[in-house]
Order: structure tokens, then C-alpha cells, then sequence
């Protein structure tokens, strides 16, 4: 399991699933030459993407960033639909670091799409029970309503066995949540109650922009995906955060990337360090 260290805050990447969606999908309006240069699609179009959590381990407490997709909830045509190629195994990555469920404080939804928040519950005995019992599980206000009462678009998405097992674990915030080195700010975008988190610790930062840059590929403000709910706003806020971290030394995360689970870009906005996934 790939680490990084963020002053005295420790991020580990579990095992959450991997999808392959299309790519077409994935990257938009943005012509197929150009992004698939940087992240290659299959012979069926579709793009890897993996759907691992990342622990956070500050002040001694546990923290989860995201769920991951979940195991044994999908049927057979979901699976094919999704492109699932491995389903979650957190339960297993948390073993190998000392830890089980039982263990983890907090659980930070950036949304609750069902690829993130698959893995908040899991099926026992012909009922959906929560996963991370002990845990506060907190998103944004607008994410947490339209999760339960969804739209003809995101209904698709947005599923009852997913939060009504969770639903008394829930926190909701309106514009910032803070825990220590921690603050989730909600964005809109990819959903309505999208959310980024930013970690600042001993003058050393990183960023997760969740799916508004879902890999290193869409760091460009206008590469976002055809699944966001609000194009503009996902622009408008890659454009925002883009222009706070520009002059900082700053590692952006992520969930969905195949390639890299961190990046730092120089200021000819190459690549300069990063951290590698291992397949």
C-alpha cells in the first residue's frame, strides 16, 4: 500500500475497487486524440479507474476519505455496466495496517455517488448494515439531502441501500468542515454537494479535488466529465482552487487515478514529483 506523509499526517491508500468507464465519458467534450495521450483507453474505449480510499491517520484518530465501491451489492449486469474488474477488499487493507471497521472515527464523503459511497454499508444476513459502525460519516448539507430524495438524472446514482443503514452516523456541514490539519469545503459541480478536502499541516499541504480532478489527466480546468451535474461550477472551482495552490508547494490526491495516487506539478505544469500507484 502506497503512503505519503503530510507534516505529521499519514494518508494510506486501501484497496476500494477498480472500474472501467468510458472514456469518452470520462473526459467530456475533450476530443479523444488529445486525452488519450494521457491516459489511454482499451480497445472498448473505457479507462481504469480504481476507487480506493485513502486513510488518514492524524492526532490519533482514523479517518477515511471515501468508501470505496463496495463488495458483493452489485448484480451481474451492474458489474458488466461498471466495468468492474475487482471489487472493494478495505476490510482486508485495514488488517494489514492493525486495524479493523471497527477502528475508523470518521468517514469524510466528498459525495455520494455510488463508486465513493458504495462501501459505507455492506449486505449481512439479507440486510444492509453499516460498515464502520463507531464512525461519524460527514458531507455536505445539499449532498446528504439530494442522496435521499434524488432527481430523474441522479437517482441512477443515488441509492437507499447506500444511507438508510448509515443514516444516524450522518454529520452535515454547509460550506466548511474542519477536524485539526482537515477542512472539507463543498464545491458543487460533479454534484450539487460536491466537496474537496485540504490537508495543511507543518507548513506542508495536499489537496483532493475528488471528482473534479479525478486523475492527473484532468488537471486542465476544462477537461471535466460528461457526468458532472454542473460543468461551469467544476470549472469555476478547478479554476479557484487552481489559482490558490499555484505559487504553493502542493501535493494533489486521488481516488479514481490508475497511474498515481499524488502528484506535484512544477511550474511548466509537468509532472516534477509523485507518487505511483502499484498494480
Amino acid at each position: 500500500m502506497e503512503s505519503l506523509k503530510i507534516g505529521r499526517v499519514v494518508l494510506t491508500w486501501l484497496s476500494g475497487g477498480v472500474t472501467n468507464l468510458d472514456g469518452g465519458a470520462m473526459f467530456g467534450v475533450v476530443p479523444k486524440p488529445l486525452w488519450a495521450k494521457r491516459y489511454p483507453p482499451n480497445e472498448n474505449n473505457q479507462i481504469e479507474l480504481p476507487t480506493d480510499p485513502i486513510l488518514i491517520q492524524m492526532d490519533g484518530k482514523n479517518i477515511l476519505l471515501e468508501a470505496g465501491l463496495g463488495k458483493g451489492k452489485l448484480s451481474e449486469k451492474q458489474l458488466r455496466n461498471f466495468g468492474v474488474t475487482k471489487e472493494s477488499d478495505v476490510e482486508g487493507s485495514l488488517k494489514k495496517l492493525g486495524l479493523d471497521t471497527m477502528d475508523i472515527d470518521y468517514v469524510l464523503m466528498t459525495h455520494m455517488h455510488n463508486d465513493h459511497v458504495g462501501g459505507l454499508t455492506k449486505l449481512e444476513d439479507g440486510q444492509y448494515k453499516s460498515t464502520f459502525p463507531k464512525a461519524k460519516i460527514i458531507t455536505s448539507s445539499i449532498e446528504w439531502d439530494e442522496m435521499r430524495n434524488p432527481n430523474i438524472r441522479s437517482k441512477s446514482t443515488y441509492w437507499k441501500e447506500n444511507w438508510e443503514a448509515i443514516q444516524s452516523q450522518v454529520i452535515t456541514f454547509e460550506e466548511k468542515w474542519s477536524l485539526g490539519s482537515i477542512s472539507m469545503y463543498h464545491t458543487g459541480g460533479h454534484s450539487n454537494g460536491h466537496s474537496i478536502l485540504l490537508i495543511e499541516d507543518e507548513c506542508e499541504a495536499a489537496i483532493h479535488m475528488a471528482d473534479l480532478m479525478p486523475t492527473h489527466a484532468h488537471k486542465n480546468s476544462l477537461w471535466v466529465m460528461a457526468y458532472d451535474d454542473y460543468p461551469m461550477d467544476s470549472i469555476a472551482a478547478k479554476e479557484k482552487w487552481g489559482a490558490w495552490v499555484k505559487d504553493k508547494d502542493v501535493w494533489f490526491t486521488f481516488y479514481h487515478d490508475a497511474f498515481y495516487r499524488a502528484v506535484k506539478w512544477g511550474m511548466d505544469g509537468q509532472i516534477r514529483d509523485s507518487i505511483k500507484r502499484v498494480k
